[in-house]
């Protein structure tokens, strides 16, 4: 079965080309011209992979981000011909999984789609589940159980958290985050990092005083563990 990508994006021009070259991929593709229509596309298409653009009539981007988010951690690659860092990290902040800024390269789009997925497909049958104080981290099922609670919790989120916390105590620094969790073809920048660490600890933070995600000042993070 083909790997729906559903395109959000109200500039005929630009979606009928990311369409194009999608399906030359071998991708099954559905586009919508506008958020409302969008939202819609999105409960009937079900797609593995969202490209939505921000600046949409009717509904924008941000809005429809926070309505796929309440029903689904689909992976959300933003398009925007903003640049700026916090347009960029208000995407990050919302679910969102990346961004490209327009105008972009077909090929960095489609760099950027075929790291997202092969961070989601499953790639072994080996049980990826960590166990400590009052929490479970299980990327088989992408479930975060915290003091015997379900936190709804991005799919990037989880591979740091998971990341971290697999080697308890080593320090990372953000380009090695950024490499192992995002992938050598990411085309993003230290502070997508910081954010989803921001996110992590304002679900983690107090839980536990067994362990905690530190940050090393002038190098990168870790997650403690006492001896």
């Amino acid at each position: 079965m083909a790997t729906k990508v559903l395109i959000v994006e109200d500039d005929s021009n630009i979606a009928q080309l990311l369409q194009l070259y999608l399906d030359k991929e071998g991708y099954e593709t559905r586009t919508a011209p506008d958020g409302g229509k969008g939202v819609e596309a999105f409960k009937e298409f079900e797609p593995d992979l969202v490209l939505l653009d921000i600046m949409l009539p009717v509904l924008d981007g941000w809005g429809v981000c926070r309505k796929i988010r309440e029903t689904s951690q689909v992976p959300i690659i933003m398009l925007t011909a903003k640049g700026e860092t916090m347009d960029r990290v208000s995407g990050l902040e919302m679910g969102a999984d990346d961004y490209i800024v327009k105008p972009f390269e077909m090929k960095e789009v489609l760099a950027r789609i075929h790291a997202v997925l092969r961070r989601t497909l499953p790639e072994s049958d080996e049980k990826k589940k960590l166990t400590f104080d009052k929490l479970v981290i299980n990327l088989d099922s992408y479930e975060l159980i915290v003091d015997e609670k379900r936190v709804d919790t991005p799919p990037k989120e989880m591979e740091l958290l998971y990341h971290l916390a697999s080697a308890p105590n080593r320090v990372f620094t953000r380009n090695q985050l950024l490499d192992e969790v995002w992938g050598f073809d990411y085309f993003g920048d230290s502070r997508t990092v910081d954010v989803h660490i921001k996110r992590l600890r304002e679900k983690l933070e107090g839980v536990s005083d067994k362990w905690s995600l530190t940050t090393v000042w002038g190098v990168g993070y870790k997650f403690k563990v006492d001896e």
